[in-house]
């Protein structure tokens, strides 16, 4: 069987390991293993989801109302937009398949980051798009600027960004934007934001003002991050309305189940469990910027709910991902980015403890 020719050239998006695979390969108990890769909320979820989600569950059989309004109107209450300024996915990644389908042709091109999340350039890569890269790890709007000649079609700026965790002031993308042309889609993917401003106010980017004064500009959100949903899969989009129904047309009826619609709106309405995890988030965090002096790793500043921690050339960031994951600790090997790094999503006190014990074990 022959499938499409551009398959070949992609190369499948590696998840992060799961707790159940790791206890069946290494024989190590499912309440030893702590997972630190997939940049999950340590927390769980509000309280209020879960009530909510108990009480739903004799309703698994009803589909959700397709419309999401309850969702969207909740969204555009918190961001002062209107219901149809927002489309809703499953997780923010299937908001860029839409933009995908909906916007590139073979030939077009996509401008990113150097480093950043895998996503794009697959999609991109299954219509026949081309990916180009700027040569910086960290976001630099310099660097996205001098590739403007290439005519992108469609430009994904990732704040904060994925893997790396480094973030880009409002101003800067906002002057970044004014320079871009308006016939060319930008993505602001700000899975991230929620810890973003918590911790920076200049990083933060409020939707209805990038959208009033950027008619092409796109703002991604997701429910996966500070809000703990990681699991039930739900994303959004807050665009002008010619967008939004432009990716419509793409999005299939019940794309996010009745328990995620149920979930993401009673998340929303839990701000102070967001405030909470954030805030839990960078004081730990501190811990592992110490930790990374005490070893001579460096990192990246973060403003995301993970740090990137690279190694020297003398030491191999894979074999110490490995090593961890033998004894049931799951961080990400960024081997794949072409860096000598590992990512570490911020966990409870007691799981950051844990990495800490085995990774100086590891190190002598």
């Amino acid at each position: 069987m022959q499938f499409r020719e551009e398959l070949e050239k992609i190369r499948t998006y590696e998840a992060g390991k799961p707790i159940e695979l790791i206890a069946r390969e290494f024989g190590v108990a499912d309440n030893e293993i702590v997972k630190l890769a997939s940049n999950e909320n340590p927390f769980g979820t509000s309280p209020k989801v879960k009530a909510k989600i108990a009480e739903l569950i004799g309703k698994m059989h009803r589909y959700p109302d397709d419309s999401y309004f309850a969702l969207k109107t909740a969204l555009a209450a918190k961001y002062g937009v209107e219901n149809g300024n927002i489309i809703i996915g499953g997780g923010s990644d299937q908001i860029f398949e839409f933009i995908t389908h909906a916007l590139l042709e073979r030939g077009d091109i996509v401008l990113q980051n150097k480093i950043s999340f895998a996503m794009y350039a697959i999609y991109a890569a299954q219509v026949g798009a081309q990916t180009i890269r700027t040569d910086t790890n960290r976001h630099d709007l310099n660097a996205f600027e001098k590739l403007l000649i290439e005519n992108p079609k469609l430009i994904y700026i990732c704040s904060p960004s994925n893997p790396y965790g480094d973030a880009l002031d409002k101003e800067d993308i906002f002057t970044f934007l004014q320079k871009v042309s308006d016939q060319t889609l930008v993505v602001i993917d700000a899975a991230y934001m929620e810890y973003a401003a918590f911790k920076d106010k200049r990083k933060l980017i409020e939707p209805k003002e990038l959208t009033d004064r950027f008619p092409n500009a796109i703002y991604a959100g997701t429910f996966s991050k500070a809000y703990g949903l990681g699991g039930m899969r739900v994303g959004y989009a807050i665009a002008q309305k010619g967008i939004i129904e432009a990716l419509h047309k793409i999005r299939a009826p019940f794309n996010i189940t009745t328990l995620s619609l149920a979930a993401a709106i009673e998340a929303l309405n839990d701000q102070a469990f967001v405030a909470k995890s954030a805030e839990h988030n960078f004081k730990e965090m501190a811990r592992y910027e110490a930790f990374a002096g005490e070893f001579g790793l460096t990192y990246e500043p973060s403003y995301a709910n993970f740090i990137a921690l690279l190694f020297s050339k003398d030491r191999s960031a894979s074999a110490a991902a490995n090593a961890l994951l033998k004894r049931g600790m799951i961080v990400r090997d960024l081997a794949s980015y072409d860096l000598n790094a590992i990512r570490v999503t911020i966990g409870l006190e007691s799981e950051n403890d844990r990495f800490f014990e085995l990774f100086r074990e590891l190190w002598r």
